[in-house]
């Protein structure tokens, strides 16, 4: 089995059980994560690969991680991921991706993303669920980080925190590549 094909074997799992434990129809998740019903159908029969935003917003409306959406050993006490395992979820051709390193879901959903942008790329991600927290470290390059429309300058060395229920974008317009790692807290849901 390809590592797509076990990607997508885990998220159909996991999407059905924690739509189940959280008691929700397809119906009301589709109106809870806007996105299609038919394509929740889809995803819980492992015969679509989704987009990053559409997973990211079943995530959130679920209020889970994307790592328990796409964790093949979720559950586990201690899990121990090796790069090779990690998830790439967005890359460019001129190099440029993150990948989802690791998660855990208690006492809050939480997230480690590895990122790197190349000169002139971006990426542009849609409001989270309410409280969702972003923190992020630059080792490399200079990032410029827009949030809700304003810009800010974090250069190599520097961190940042901001709430992520608004759009936001990171961008490198620099001319050296940008690296840095991440950190999401994303709220539970409230049953």
């Amino acid at each position: 089995m390809s590592d797509l094909d076990q990607l997508t074997q885990s998220l159909a799992r996991n999407l059905k059980h924690w739509r189940g434990e959280r008691g929700l129809t397809l119906d009301a998740l589709a109106a809870r994560a806007g996105v299609s019903r038919g394509m929740i159908i889809q995803i819980e029969q492992a015969r679509t690969n989704p987009s990053v935003g559409t997973t990211v917003k079943l995530a959130d409306a679920l209020g889970v991680s994307l790592t328990m959406l796409l964790d093949p050993d979720e559950g586990a006490e201690v899990r121990i991921v090796p790069p090779e395992q990690s998830v790439r979820m967005w890359s460019t051709s001129t190099g440029s991706h993150s990948r989802l390193l690791v998660g855990a879901e208690k006492p809050v959903p939480l997230e480690l993303w590895e990122w790197r942008l190349m000169p002139g790329d971006r990426s542009e991600s849609d409001a989270h669920a309410v409280g969702t927290v972003e923190l992020l470290h630059v080792a490399e390059g200079e990032l410029t980080l827009v949030v809700d429309g304003e810009a800010h300058r974090v250069p190599a060395g520097a961190s940042a925190a901001f709430e992520a229920d608004r759009p936001h974008a990171y961008r490198n317009e620099g001319k050296a590549a940008v690296v840095m790692t991440m950190t999401v807290s994303v709220p539970p849901v409230k049953r």
